[in-house]
């Protein structure tokens, strides 16, 4: 299972951008969007929004692992 903070890792990684360059795209700053990556702290649903909008990605893509069965 790949966890959300991995998975905007990757996102962001195949989009070519730095963690500035997303940061600056979502509007919060690069250490903010560390602790996300890093698994410190969690976004918010404002956050989120501004995730799926920069990294044009449906949300379930971001922050939920399709692939596990319940």
């Amino acid at each position: 299972m790949i966890e959300m903070r991995n998975r905007i890792k990757v996102i962001r990684a195949e989009l070519d951008l730095t963690q500035q360059e997303l940061a600056d795209k979502i509007g919060i700053c690069r250490a903010t969007l560390n602790r996300i990556e890093s698994g410190k702290v969690t976004p918010n649903g404002d956050t989120i929004a501004r995730f799926v909008r920069a990294l044009e990605r449906p949300a379930s893509d971001i922050f939920f692992d399709l692939n596990v069965v319940c």
